[in-house]
C-alpha cells in the first residue's frame, strides 16, 4: 500500500513539471562570462541560424554555449531552433515575457521562444549591444554590419523536426568606423626616383669633366716641357711665356763659336803697306 502511494505520488509531481507553463525569465543585466536574458522578441532581427543542435540536447544553456563557442555576442531560441548573432532586434519589437511560452525541447520547464517570438540571450562576451535597424540593413550604437536572416524555409523545417536547420556562419562584425590605410604616394616616389637619377647623372658627368680637363692640362704642362727641352739643344732660347722680347747672345751663336776671326774691320783708305797689328781668336 505504502508503495503504491509512493508511485503515485512520483507520477503526480513528473505530471505537474510537465504540465507547468514554461517562463521567460525578466530582462537582466549583462554580466561578463555568463549568459543572462535580454527579452522576449516578436522578430529575430538580423540573427542568423547556427549549426543543428538534436531536440535531446536543446536548452537556452545548449544554444548559448554553442553561439559564444563560435563567437558570437547573442543567442535566441526558437522552438528547436538556435540562432547566433551580434544585435538585439528594434526595441519596438520587444514583447512581454509571457509571450515566450514554448518549452525547450531538452528541458521543458525553459521557454525557448513562442509561437511567433524569441527568447534573446546575452552569451555575456559584449556587455553593450547594439540594435538592428532594418531601415538601413545595419546596427545602431556599434557600428557591426548586418548578417543574413533564417529563412522561412530553414523555420518551417526546423518547425517539424524539432531541431535547427543548417545555415551559413556569419562571420564577425567588422568596424565600419576603423581608419582606413592608404596606399603609398606613388608621385613622390617616382619624383624622388627621377630626382635621384638625375642626381647621379651630373655627379658622373662633372668626375668625367674634371678628369679630362686635369689630362688635358697634364698633356699641354708635357707638350712645353719637351718645346723648352728641344729649344735648349737646338742652340735657340724657348719662347718666353711671358710674351717678352728675348734677347740673343752672340757668344752663343754657333757660327761666331767657330769664327777665329774677328767682327772688326780695318778702313780700306789706310795704307796696309805697313805692318800692322791683327787680332786674332785665341
Amino acid at each position: 500500500m505504502r508503495l503504491s502511494s509512493v508511485a503515485y505520488g512520483a507520477l503526480v509531481v513528473a505530471t505537474g513539471v510537465h504540465a507547468q507553463t514554461p517562463k521567460q525569465p525578466s530582462l537582466q543585466i549583462p554580466v561578463s562570462g555568463i549568459s543572462t536574458a535580454s527579452g522576449c522578441y516578436g522578430t529575430y532581427g538580423n540573427m542568423t541560424m547556427h549549426k543543428p543542435i538534436t531536440a535531446d540536447k536543446m536548452s537556452t544553456a545548449a544554444c548559448n554555449n554553442a553561439c559564444k563557442d563560435d563567437g558570437f555576442w547573442l543567442a535566441a531560441m526558437h522552438g528547436g531552433q538556435c540562432l547566433c548573432g551580434y544585435a538585439l532586434p528594434p526595441k519596438k519589437d520587444l514583447v512581454e515575457d509571457s509571450e515566450c511560452n514554448q518549452p525547450c525541447p531538452a528541458y521543458p520547464p525553459e521557454a525557448c521562444g513562442g509561437l511567433d517570438s524569441y527568447s534573446f540571450y546575452n552569451v555575456g562576451i559584449q556587455l553593450q549591444i547594439s540594435r538592428y535597424d532594418p531601415a538601413s540593413s545595419s546596427t545602431t550604437g556599434g557600428g557591426q554590419t548586418s548578417t543574413a536572416a533564417p529563412t522561412s524555409a530553414d523555420k518551417s523545417s526546423a518547425g517539424s523536426t524539432g531541431s535547427a536547420s543548417t545555415a551559413t556562419q556569419s562571420s564577425a562584425p567588422t568596424e565600419s568606423s576603423a581608419p582606413q590605410k592608404s596606399g603609398p604616394n606613388v608621385a613622390g616616389i617616382a619624383a624622388g626616383v627621377v630626382v635621384g637619377i638625375v642626381a647621379a647623372i651630373a655627379l658622373i658627368a662633372g668626375i668625367i669633366f674634371y678628369i679630362r680637363r686635369k689630362r688635358n692640362s697634364e698633356i699641354e704642362e708635357e707638350h712645353r716641357r719637351n718645346a723648352a727641352v728641344n729649344a735648349f739643344i737646338s742652340g735657340s732660347k724657348p719662347p718666353s711665356s711671358h710674351g717678352s722680347i728675348s734677347m740673343t747672345d752672340s757668344r752663343l751663336d754657333p757660327v761666331m763659336a767657330h769664327r777665329r776671326m774677328s767682327d772688326g774691320s780695318i778702313a780700306d783708305n789706310e795704307d796696309y803697306s805697313r805692318r800692322i797689328l791683327r787680332v786674332t781668336n785665341a
